[in-house]
């Protein structure tokens, strides 16, 4: 008789966040299958998130530390089987934040991983590594509601097509998705990077013109769970962290095939 497998270890930053919340709730769900732990700066839930959410995250599951700590990070990461790399900031607050936050935080928190032996790193990037695509056609239409200009069957946006940043932000994740790539292929990690679109607090589209870049809670959570339970020898990948919104413009196919993401959400159905 085979005894059942151990819960897996997931750490995820920026859990106070938004996506990092959600994750953590959605996650929590499965004891079973997943022991869920939580790092940030403060255990103050982020603005950005619901009025409601209250922050109940055990004391003995969260860690409180700053990206540019690479002792504290790597005591954090000690003993997991899987990170989940949240933190960033979202806001573009200007270079020097994007340098700590997101360049050499990003380092330290691949790095740590590395040094621990964590197998599997998630890391979060951003929509915006390809909304350069949007000042082109077919894209440019769907922007702009000339839905009736759009073909049938045009050719969607993939995780390996040319990323397109038109911000410091956006060029930010791209270095986040190349460190994926040198700890996949150099370090024999698993690094899996999603592109999250549009995930807001009141969980529906804050108007029809942003349907097309719309990701539910629920759908966000699925994705990074489905990239938790991925095969072991998937080394690299990018994927869209999109619902199956109608003027989708970005590809989940390889999302579904490879990790069988099939979101339950459309924005439509949200408005």
């Amino acid at each position: 008789m085979e005894l059942p497998m151990p819960p897996k270890k997931i750490l995820i930053t920026g859990v106070t966040g938004l996506i990092g919340y959600a994750a953590y709730t959605w996650l929590r769900r499965h004891p079973e299958r997943y022991e869920v732990y939580g790092l940030d700066l403060s255990r103050q839930l982020s603005d950005r998130v619901p009025e409601h959410w209250v922050c109940d995250i055990p004391a003995e599951r969260f860690v409180q530390c700053d990206l540019l700590d690479t002792v504290g990070l790597g005591r954090a990461v000690q003993g997991m089987d899987v990170m989940v790399h949240l933190a960033a900031d979202p806001a573009g607050r200007g270079w020097e934040s994007l340098l700590h936050n997101n360049i050499i935080g990003a380092y330290h928190i691949f790095e740590a991983c590395r040094l621990a032996g964590v197998k599997r790193l998630i890391a979060a990037s951003t929509i915006q590594v390809s909304t350069g695509n949007m000042q082109q056609e077919p894209y440019l239409a769907i922007i702009e509601g000339r839905h009736q200009d759009v073909p049938e069957n045009f050719t969607k946006v993939k995780g390996t097509d040319l990323p397109r940043p038109r911000n410091l932000y956006a060029a930010s994740k791209v270095w986040s998705e190349s460190l994926a790539q040198v700890y996949a292929y150099s370090h024999g990690m698993s690094c899996l990077c999603i592109r999250p679109g549009w995930v807001v607090a009141e969980d529906r589209p804050p108007n029809a013109g942003s349907s097309h870049l719309w990701c539910s809670q629920a759908d966000m959570a699925q994705l990074i769970q489905r990239c938790i339970d991925a095969p072991e020898d998937l080394r690299f990948a990018i994927y869209y962290g999109m619902s199956d919104n109608q003027w989708r413009w970005v590809d989940l196919e390889e999302a579904r095939q490879q990790v069988g993401y099939l979101p339950a959400d459309r924005a439509e159905d949200n408005q």
